[in-house]
């Protein structure tokens, strides 16, 4: 007759895997922790567990310590190592973190793994991996979005304000927000909500200090260059629809809203209209060229009337 397992041996037995896999969060490789031999022990442990009779069957607890065991190593580990960092050093530690918490979570489901092929099944529970998901998210990812949303935004503008930043950061995060959130991608979206917010603002304040001291053509010049560099630094880390709702934002601030100020501006700035007539024409055509430059295509665009020019002219913007 097989030995049956009881419920304090083999949770002792338990233990002791539990609190090895635990390091893997300090960075130790599974394979310098565990042996094949090693491995094998908790899993037939975990298997006897829960194939014995009632009342000796421990699914149901095996089952929440397994989802404690993730708890505690959020609440005692990973929390700890990210709190008081911002901005980068925040970003570094999280994609540690999350490599070494999928590591340490995939070690314990192979230790459990009987409860996906039976009692989860059973009882249509969350499996394995999804608990993993859920604590983290759950402990970690509700608690500090904010602060990841901040530290992102911050690499962002410092970017955009000529400093040097690691754009694998920001891919990370996304890819983070995207895989925590599973089926639903809410982070990754309300991230993208803040982010262009966030452009708009920063844009809608460069557009009043460049009109202020700049000509009327040296700004549209700096519009196209803001918007390729624009485009440059965010496809490096921004999928393709999220980096047109980019580019249409920072569009918007830099050219529609400041149209009609700048047909103003470029009008003050000629004071023969004899002469220069011709001149204002050509610079308030090329403004809203520019406004409409995302529906008009390049080979409309260089094949243009003047009757074309002359509708453009009267584009609403």
């Amino acid at each position: 007759m097989k030995k049956v397992i009881m419920f304090d041996e083999g949770f002792n037995i338990m233990e002791e895997g539990i609190t090895k896999a635990k390091n893997i969060l300090s960075g130790y490789p599974i394979k310098t922790l565990f042996t094949s031999e090693e491995f094998m022990k908790y899993y037939n442990c975990v298997y006897c567990m829960c194939s014995q009779r009632p009342p000796h069957e421990y699914s149901k607890q095996l089952y929440e310590r397994y989802k404690r065991a993730l708890e505690e190593s959020i609440v005692s580990m990973v929390l700890p190592s990210l709190m008081d960092k911002h901005d980068a050093p925040l970003l570094i530690e999280l994609k540690q973190m999350w490599g070494n918490y999928k590591a340490m979570a995939k070690c314990l489901s192979g230790f459990f793994l009987y409860l996906d092929r039976h009692f989860i099944s059973t009882y249509k529970l969350a499996s394995l991996n999804d608990v993993s998901v859920h604590c983290f998210r759950d402990l970690v990812c509700n608690k500090l979005y904010g602060n990841f949303c901040d530290a992102a935004l911050s690499l962002i503008n410092q970017e955009r304000n000529g400093k040097q930043i690691d754009c694998d950061l920001l891919k990370n995060l996304l890819t983070f927000f995207v895989e925590i959130g599973e089926h639903e991608n809410k982070y990754y979206e309300y991230f993208e909500q803040v982010m262009l917010a966030d452009t708009a603002d920063y844009y809608s304040r460069l557009s009043s200090e460049q009109l202020s001291h700049d000509s009327s053509a040296d700004y549209i010049l700096k519009v196209d260059w803001c918007l390729n560099q624009e485009k440059i630094r965010a496809s490096q880390y921004l999928c393709w629809t999220t980096l047109e709702k980019l580019l249409q934002v920072v569009r918007w601030q830099l050219m529609n809203q400041t149209a009609s100020k700048l047909i103003e501006k470029q009008k003050s700035e000629s004071h023969d209209p004899a002469i220069c007539q011709q001149e204002l024409v050509d610079g308030e055509m090329l403004v809203y060229v520019i406004i409409h430059q995302a529906t008009i295509s390049s080979k409309y665009a260089v094949n243009l009337s003047s009757d074309d020019w002359s509708c453009c002219l009267n584009m609403p913007a």
